[in-house]
């Protein structure tokens, strides 16, 4: 396959930008005409969308940021209500509990995992691997199968597998609309990766790529498909061509060993490392003065 191109990166951004806070989310959003704000403050940059919340009005929902050095976001957390008036629902990474609470924040949702995958070297990220999913792709190598990569494109079967699993299994997720809008706006940026035993479809991925990093978007397998390991090809092609390109990370997104064991070993099985996010908070004037003064173990 002819290799991906590489993104050029400005030396003014941060290479490892989760996929929400960067500028090739932020377009798809502005395409769909719910475009994400943008800041900046002192070393520090953030995307927010707004939505209202009941009582509480307008609420900036943060997700995932802000994006910048530790020094400057602990500064920025301490200085949020002057840079960010009015109620903010922060998606936090890399924040201490108490740091929140000390700016105010009250705790919503606790702290979820991702798994994140160091991409580079072929060797090295094989060797990575855990044993029992190194063998699955060597057998998945030996059964005859054919990967690709193209373009998401609408009408695509994986959009509609991801969307058909989703009503079986009771979950949300993001539109295909954004990931079609993503496709639009950042020209060979959504890529699928898929695996084909003669003209019959057995695993797709849609991989979405922003700066140094990129993410697993959805994913799908055929029941022909789990029976010869066709999704960890499909995966180690993706990891490959990405390291190729200059990606460093791969998101494989939520990590959730409880409801969903198999999907966790199947992530944590590549070589991935998990990845504490630090939850969800909201900060409100009503509210701060109370959150300041939570017991210890509240947000852990």
């Amino acid at each position: 396959m002819i290799p991906l191109p590489r993104f050029d990166l400005p030396d003014t951004v941060s290479p490892c930008v989760p996929l929400p806070q960067s500028p090739e989310f932020a377009r798809a959003l502005a395409a769909l005409g719910a475009p994400l704000r943008q800041h900046a403050a002192a070393g520090v940059t953030w995307q927010a969308r707004e939505r209202r919340v009941g009582p509480l009005g307008r609420v900036a929902v943060i997700s995932r940021g802000p994006v910048g050095a530790a020094a400057d976001r602990a500064a920025w957390l301490r200085d949020v209500a002057r840079h960010q008036p009015g109620a903010v629902l922060l998606e936090a990474e890399n924040f201490a509990p108490e740091a929140l609470r000390a700016a105010g924040f009250w705790p919503l949702v606790t702290p979820a995992s991702l798994a994140l995958l160091p991409l580079g070297d072929a060797a090295r990220m094989r060797a990575a691997m855990h044993q029992k999913w190194r063998n699955r792709l060597v057998r998945a190598e030996n059964a005859g199968l054919r990967v690709g990569r193209s373009p998401l494109r609408d009408g695509h079967w994986l959009l509609r597998a991801d969307a058909a699993q989703a009503r079986a299994r009771g979950y949300r997720p993001m539109p295909a609309a954004v990931s079609l809008a993503f496709a639009r706006e950042n020209p060979g940026a959504a890529i699928v990766f898929e695996a084909r035993r003669g003209a019959e479809p057995l695993a797709a991925v849609l991989v979405l790529r922003h700066g140094a990093m990129a993410a697993w978007q959805i994913g799908h397998a055929t029941e022909a498909g789990r029976a010869v390991n066709a999704m960890n090809l499909v995966l180690w092609q993706a990891m490959v061509a990405l390291a190729a390109a200059g990606h460093a990370v791969l998101d494989l997104g939520l990590v959730n060993g409880a409801d969903a064991p198999g999907i966790a070993r199947f992530k944590l099985g590549t070589g991935a490392r998990l990845h504490r996010l630090s939850g969800s908070w909201l900060r409100h004037g009503a509210l701060a003065p109370v959150a300041r003064h939570l017991p210890l173990w509240m947000g852990r």
